[in-house]
């Protein structure tokens, strides 16, 4: 029988703000680059990023982005770090400026980079700025239940 791969790719959004967050939660999502509230980030699954989560999960929600998902996040929200500076992908030329060296020559490029978790994953999400997200329309159900438990929240894996 067919079971299916595990996914590779994780997209982590971040739904707790600054205030009363203890110092090791806040250093674990600094590292993740989730710096403010409706953040989001690309992430390799592996072991110290799972582990990482673990600590976050309740200041998180994360799940398993298609390539539809993915494809809208990079043309609608997509914004490069050019030498320390946020600016807009609005042509290739920016892509191949920066990952170039690498191969990514173009947003699709960089799109199948992130979605199939390639050779230069690191330096692809890297080069994407964290996608500044709006706030869920109709508001989050409740921020301080998990997804998975059964009074149904919005923090942790939605595996999705």
């Amino acid at each position: 029988f067919f079971v299916e791969p595990e996914a590779k790719l994780l997209f982590v959004v971040r739904i707790v703000g600054i205030i009363k967050l203890s110092p090791k939660p806040r250093k674990v999502l600094q590292l993740l680059r989730l710096k403010q509230l409706h953040n989001g980030v690309f992430l390799k699954v592996n072991k110290p990023i799972l582990q990482m989560l673990k600590l976050v999960q309740p200041y998180v929600t994360y799940g398993y982005p298609s390539l539809k998902t993915v494809r809208a996040l990079v043309y609608k929200r997509g914004y490069g770090k050019v030498s320390k500076q946020r600016i807009p992908l609005s042509d290739n030329s920016v892509i191949t400026n920066a990952l170039g060296k690498h191969g990514i020559y173009g947003t699709e490029d960089l799109i199948h980079e992130i979605y199939t978790v390639g050779p230069h994953f690191k330096q692809a999400a890297n080069f994407l700025w964290p996608f500044k997200l709006s706030a869920p329309r109709g508001g989050f159900k409740c921020k301080r239940h998990g997804y998975c438990e059964m009074k149904g929240g919005d923090w942790g894996n939605r595996e999705e």
